[in-house]
């Protein structure tokens, strides 16, 4: 099966994607209010509606407690960072090529070789997400997610490879998200690693097709777990249902570019990006359903509802809304020891304002939210956490920089 629109149609799209996640949108009266500019960003008090899930405090954060280092420069909008056991990084580029950044801070000057083929290259999609397999010192296996195909039909694929220290060998597609699409938006493709081993694959809605979120027959708008060869685990929660496919881990979701684990409980955290308005930051639950497109804290592009609930019976709530969006993208919860006040908070990158999120959430609320590196300008796109407990970012651009906050 392949879902598809019209010529006219995929182009009115093409320029609203255009626009998501790289202009300051606000939301409908009534819903969470910030006072967002270029370089500063003020909360003031929430509605009713939002209350439950709006942050209830927000500073600007950039003082003289760290320091912001450039690692490397010169990426062709770098997308996802991977940390090596010996201090050497992997670096996607949305426009398919592969980077090898050396632990001294040297960037390889040729892409990695034995990357993943039939790159669908345009507009949100390409490359995306590379991950380390959590017994790499022992298999030396990366996991690389990608649009795979063409304008007619392309689906999220993930690729599984053997790194030997300067190429990529024995690669294969170890799975295909299905049905095919013919839009290039919401890609998703983020990727975690569970401590049993497992991966969560995110898989977005496809942008033109958002009831796909809510059809248990589709990958579209999914969290799927997966075991390392490409499979449905055994104990995902539609596993022996007719009705639904047996990868799918949560639904009702959006556009997922973050996914963090917390070691010391275990819990899973995710977040999305909404339309105009009512990105979210949720706490995932095997089966459960996020609600969209049928809650939404956002309106669309053009200005339309897509839908009147924010919340609606049977799906779970957001614990933390950003509207206006700032389009949310990597995240960690940091247990470091170089940021001692940092502990336990999520930091998340925000294209949209461009700068680096803190949240802290307690007890499933969120409390405080920081503005920090505001004063860069530099739409963030990925967050890590590295050596010493450093903080590395990759920034979006086609003359891309990899950052490293640390103590000043």
């Amino acid at each position: 099966m392949r879902l598809s629109r019209s010529r006219r149609e995929r182009a009115r799209r093409a320029r609203q994607i255009a626009l998501d996640g790289r202009v300051e949108l606000w939301p409908q009266t009534g819903m969470t209010q910030h006072l967002v500019r270029r370089r500063s960003l003020v909360l003031f008090p929430i509605a009713a509606a939002a209350a439950a899930c709006a942050p209830r405090e927000a500073a600007q954060g950039d003082g003289p407690g760290f320091a912001v280092d450039v690692v490397a420069g010169g990426l062709n909008y770098p997308w996802s960072l991977a940390f090596l056991p010996n201090g050497d990084a992997l670096i996607t580029e949305k426009m398919g090529g592969i980077r090898l950044l050396r632990a001294d801070g040297t960037l390889a000057p040729e892409p990695v070789a034995g990357g993943p083929q039939n790159v669908f290259q345009e507009g949100q999609s390409g490359l995306h997400e590379v991950t380390v397999d959590p017994q790499f010192a022992e298999n030396g296996f990366v996991y690389v997610s990608f649009l795979e195909g063409d304008t007619t039909a392309n689906r999220i694929a993930l690729y599984k490879a053997r790194f030997d220290g300067s190429a990529l060998v024995d690669g294969q597609v170890i799975f295909r998200a299905t049905p095919d699409k013919s839009d290039m938006g919401h890609p998703s493709a983020r990727i975690l690693f569970l401590p049993d081993e497992t991966l969560l694959l995110a898989v977005g809605d496809g942008y033109d097709f958002k009831e796909q979120a809510q059809n248990l027959r589709s990958h579209l708008g999914k969290i799927l777990r997966l075991t390392r060869e490409g499979a449905a685990a055994a104990d995902n929660p539609f596993v022996g249902r007719d009705d639904a496919l047996p990868e799918i881990y949560s639904y009702g979701h959006r556009n997922t570019l973050g996914l963090a684990l917390d070691a010391r409980d275990g819990a899973i955290w995710q977040h999305e990006n909404g339309p105009r308005g009512g990105d979210e930051l949720n706490l995932l639950k095997p089966g459960a359903n996020y609600g969209w497109p049928l809650a939404s804290y956002g309106i669309d592009y053009d200005g339309t509802i897509i839908t009147p609930n924010n919340q609606i019976p049977d799906a779970e709530n957001a614990v933390a809304i950003f509207s206006p969006s700032i389009a949310p993208s990597g995240m960690v919860l940091y247990l470091g020891d170089a940021f001692p006040e940092w502990q336990g908070d999520f930091l998340i990158g925000a294209l949209t304002g461009a700068h680096l999120r803190r949240v802290r959430v307690r007890d499933n609320i969120a409390v405080l939210e920081e503005v920090l590196l505001h004063d860069r300008l530099a739409r963030i796109r990925d967050v890590r956490v590295g050596p010493q407990g450093h903080v590395y970012l990759l920034t979006d651009s086609d003359a891309g920089e990899v950052l490293r906050v640390r103590p000043a």
